[in-house]
């Protein structure tokens, strides 16, 4: 008996020091860590704005490679939201949710998932550092309330080896995602004009004729080159009842130093045909270097640019390639423009008038 009484009085030490220890223990918790990077605020903000490239920084699908991941809501923005569902012991179902946006500035989600705490929480604040604010500061937070549970406040204690080390881990792999993507701010080229601003548009299926050629870089050179493209482009078309749809693209396949390897394209169709939607392929007798081909139909990431000439471009589809691998688009084939302007307007530093196109999938 005397045992007994031993047993119950040290079972009742050990409650009251849990329950005095427990409610000592802080209700809530709260981790900060930072890293930097050289890439631009507004590829950084893009990047955590939206949530289709989350599982390529996030650690918590390295956790559970079978995870299931489905987008819901928003493409980007407040109300963008990630639901996850996982046989793996202690992760279970939970989402992440944009709750928080301030363009340039900050990030804020709302978690849930199986672990104790409440109101969890984790934002991310951009500011400008480094030599002449060059680089950007990715400062991320994590906050979760317990209240009056005991239980919680004692898992707390663990926080920081979990939850800090998750912190860690995925500053590290944004810093490294980010690092991938060109370093150009696609912001500017609709600053002007947000209709210039880059999207992604369904292109549709399109017979088109090609001619390559492969030049000096040279203005007058490249002009003529495209101008005698031209020519047996438009022979062809006269000879098979086609007729021109669009201006003449130019298709960039290698942008050298020394020399400019690039395609005349231009879309065509039967003389009179107005159907819409989907082209069907065109039985064409071609002469000379002409290609006729059927383009299949794509999504393509297109952007407006103006007020400057074709050797401008090169950072321009670099800024379009940019605002797609920021939102999870991976860019497939090559950059072509539709040249407005014609083709003596667009070697005119003032007069060019493009809209830059890049096929994603």
């Amino acid at each position: 008996m005397t045992r007994l009484i031993e047993i119950l009085i040290s079972l009742a030490i050990v409650a009251v020091l849990f329950l005095v220890v427990g409610i000592v223990l802080p209700s809530s918790r709260h981790l900060s860590h930072s890293v930097e990077t050289n890439r631009k605020l507004t590829i950084v903000f893009d990047t955590l704005n939206s949530l289709r490239r989350f599982k390529e920084w996030n650690p918590l699908a390295l956790r559970d490679p079978a995870m299931e991941i489905k987008l819901t809501g928003k493409e980007e923005g407040v109300g963008a939201r990630l639901e996850y569902s996982s046989k793996e012991r202690g992760l279970g179902n939970g989402s992440w949710e944009i709750v928080k946006s301030e363009p340039g500035k900050l990030v804020g989600y709302k978690i849930t998932n199986p672990e104790r705490g409440d109101n969890k929480r984790s934002e991310f604040t951009l500011k400008p550092t480094g030599r002449n604010n060059r680089n950007v500061e990715i400062t991320q937070t994590y906050d979760v309330d317990y209240g009056f549970n005991l239980l919680g406040r004692y898992s707390g204690l663990y926080v920081s080896s979990s939850v800090g080390e998750d912190i860690k881990m995925g500053l590290q792999r944004l810093s490294n995602l980010l690092a991938t993507v060109p370093n150009y701010d696609y912001a500017k080229l609709s600053e002007t004009d947000p209709n210039n601003a880059p999207k992604v548009v369904d292109r549709p299926a399109e017979n088109i004729l090609s001619v390559n050629a492969a030049v000096e870089r040279n203005n007058d050179k490249i002009k003529g080159q495209i101008h005698s493209n031209m020519e047996w482009i438009n022979k062809v078309i006269a000879a098979n009842g086609l007729e021109a749809v669009g201006p003449v693209r130019i298709v960039t396949n290698e942008f050298g130093a020394e020399t400019y390897d690039f395609d005349t394209v231009q879309v065509v169709r039967k003389k009179g045909d107005t159907a819409t939607g989907d082209a069907a392929a065109i039985e064409v007798k071609v002469e000379g270097p002409v290609k006729a081909s059927l383009l299949p139909a794509s999504k393509v990431v297109v952007a407006s640019s103006g007020g400057h000439n074709f050797a401008a471009l090169p950072p321009v589809r670099d800024a379009v390639r940019a605002w797609a691998m920021t939102r999870g688009y991976t860019t497939s084939d090559r950059p072509y423009e539709s040249w407005k302007a014609g083709i003596d307007q667009s070697f005119d530093p003032a007069l060019g008038q493009f809209d830059v196109y890049w096929p994603v999938k």
